[in-house]
């Protein structure tokens, strides 16, 4: 290795253990997420491929729009070039799937990712992408924190990032126009480009700004994106692509003019619509609706992977289409092995990621969004339009879904307190019904972070504790909008009674 620069090495007591959630490890910036905890990251994905023997291979380096996620990435990057890993770092912010795609056309050895997605604005985060491109899963995770744990009392070694540039180690890589050619590969752009409608897009200020302006340019679909300049507080709200963070796009559709909108989330790989009304269509229907798009105008019958707080509608279209259906815990660390150990071709998961199997095993909210453009255009070719109508008639053949999902947050401090007395106390004494209806199911999530019970009718209750944020997760899917909020209220009051 050449020209590393080492410190005095920091007694591991002093360091936090590195504990990677359901999609990478995030934590408060200034607080655990440091400079030096991002290179005891970077230095367990260094030493991990290179005990792989894939070094040679590159490692690539992106970041989001959050605060100063270019230093945390050039610090990550640095670590990786102190072990003679050659690095493809980004020329800009980039949507998080874009280091996926660069993974698989390039073949390198993994990727870092440094985003919060979702979280408050106060937090970032280290995500880890496998060779295939999906989320790294368990089994690599695990190694890479023992990895980390093993050297918690090292300084990572680091080269200056501007001397391995000089160098020819560095690769500064802009991936819009080959990901433009690779998603023509299975969209027909052109098409979408010719459509003679009016999208409303609206990005949460984050990383995917621009992205589907750019690809749907050139043609008579007259696009309109708000909130497209940085803002690492993201106007105050979480960037994720539900109520009441677009509420303002909502509005905005619901004044008219609009016939569709298209949401993103702070690093673009979540997607979310709403119709020309602006009524938000909830992620587990957006699910849904893709998963529709791919039987019935695509006619593929290929597997389909979901999250086990992913909707019953999968279940449902899978027996009527007879296509095979796969339940993971949540997370895409579970769901993008899980496609491609079946040869599924689409994941999703609740928080509104959907991954497909003709084009990448991990989570592509610019792809879902376009696909969703494309069915709702097949669905106007038949009749069905506008939005709101190709909405109606999906929920006629997959059935009803009335979903929404509470948060309940809490203190950081006493999170992990609440959280354990919490799993002891229904593990001991689960709920033998709810909102007046009795349990006749009731799992036990194999990751051991909640429990789901379903009532006589198959609407279901989900408990689960967060793993990158210290809040419970109260979720419910049911058959009416009353017992939907029936459900969450009683949820609530279990998580509340041990808080």
């Amino acid at each position: 290795m050449t020209e590393q620069i080492t410190l005095a090495p920091t007694s591991a007591a002093a360091r936090p253990a590195i504990v990677f959630g359901t999609d990478g490890w995030r934590a408060r910036i200034a607080d655990e997420f440091t400079y030096d905890n991002v290179r005891r990251c970077a230095e367990g994905v260094a030493r991990y491929v290179t005990e792989q023997g894939t070094a040679a291979q590159g490692v690539m380096v992106g970041y989001d729009r959050r605060f100063a996620s270019e230093y945390f990435a050039q610090a990550a990057a640095e670590v990786l070039l102190a072990f003679d890993i050659p690095v493809l770092y980004a020329a800009s912010p980039l949507p998080t799937q874009m280091t996926s795609y660069e993974v698989v056309t390039r073949g390198a050895a993994a990727a870092i990712m440094i985003t919060a997605s979702h979280n408050p604005w106060t937090d970032n985060g280290f995500k880890v992408k496998s060779p295939s491109g999906a989320a790294a899963g368990p089994e690599i995770l695990s190694v890479l924190e023992r990895t980390i744990s093993e050297h918690a009392g090292d300084e990572p070694a680091r080269r200056p990032f501007a001397d391995a540039e000089a160098a020819g180690l560095v690769e500064r890589v802009d991936p819009f126009e080959g990901y433009r050619e690779y998603v023509a590969r299975t969209l027909d752009l052109d098409r979408l480009r010719d459509a003679d409608i009016s999208v409303l897009v609206d990005p949460l200020y984050g990383s995917g700004a621009g992205w589907i302006p750019r690809l749907l340019g050139g043609g008579r679909i007259r696009v309109r994106e708000i909130h497209s300049e940085r803002n690492p507080w993201f106007g105050g709200v979480n960037p994720e692509p539900i109520r009441p963070n677009i509420d303002e796009a909502l509005g905005i559709l619901a004044a008219g003019g609009y016939d569709l909108g298209l949401l993103l989330d702070g690093d673009a790989d979540r997607a979310g619509a709403a119709d020309e009304r602006g009524r938000f269509i909830h992620q587990l229907q957006v699910m849904g609706l893709l998963m529709y798009e791919l039987l019935e105008h695509e006619g593929l019958r290929d597997p389909v992977v979901y999250t086990v707080n992913e909707t019953s509608m999968v279940e449902r279209l899978g027996q009527r289409y007879g296509v095979a259906v796969h339940e993971t815990p949540v997370g895409f660390k579970y769901v993008g092995p899980k496609m491609i150990e079946t040869g599924a071709m689409m994941g999703g998961e609740e928080s509104g990621g959907y991954g497909f199997g003709m084009h990448l095993p991990e989570r592509d909210g610019i792809y879902a969004d376009l696909r969703l453009l494309e069915l709702f255009l097949r669905e106007r070719e038949q009749g069905r339009w506008p939005v709101s109508k190709a909405v109606a008639h999906f929920h006629e053949i997959a059935g009803p879904s009335f979903y929404l999902r509470t948060d309940v947050h809490l203190e950081r401090a006493t999170y992990p307190a609440v959280k354990d007395r919490l799993w002891r106390e229904l593990s001991a004494e689960p709920p033998t019904g709810l909102d007046g209806e009795p349990i006749v199911r009731s799992v036990t999530l194999t990751t051991n972070d909640g429990f789901k019970w379903w009532t006589p009718d198959g609407s279901w209750l989900l408990v689960r504790f967060s793993g990158t944020e210290p809040l419970v997760r109260i979720y419910a899917e049911a058959t009416t909008a009353a017992k939907r909020d029936g459900l969450l209220a009683a949820g609530e009051r279990i998580v509340r009674a041990a808080a």
